[in-house]
């Protein structure tokens, strides 16, 4: 299993603590619930989060957000939606085919067949898009 992404949201009394997994071939319930009766025994013991809190282990879902090379690299030839911290080619959102990964870079190829090269660093989200 792999975790793929942690947020903890403050909301109201009670936090929502959200844990993403992943694995090859994808992640069943019983795999979340596996995850999350493990995380539970530990933070407990750690108590590290000082604020009421929920647990929520889940998927990332069909639009799973992309933070790390392996990421771009693991879903070449998907579709990607990028919002980036600086204008590439003057658009801050780019949609289009993730061509590969070249070092620190992410390369997309966008309608009419232009790549851009868009440095890991600049990229503040990405997600796959839902494909049909």
């Amino acid at each position: 299993m792999e975790l793929v992404d942690v947020e903890l949201v403050p909301s109201g009394r009670r936090w929502l603590l959200r844990i993403y997994i992943d694995k090859e071939g994808g992640v069943s319930i019983a795999d979340c619930e596996k995850v999350s009766r493990e995380l539970d025994r530990i933070l407990d013991v750690e108590d590290f989060i000082d604020h009421p809190y929920a647990l929520e282990v889940s998927s990332p879902g069909l639009t799973r957000p992309l933070k790390r090379a392996r990421d771009f690299e693991r879903h070449t030839g998907r579709t990607v939606r990028i919002v980036t911290r600086s204008p590439v080619d003057g658009k801050n959102d780019l949609r289009g085919e993730i061509v590969g990964v070249a070092g620190e870079n992410v390369e997309v190829k966008t309608g009419g067949d232009v790549v851009h090269t868009i440095p890991l660093h600049d990229i503040k989200k990405a997600n796959l898009e839902f494909e049909l």
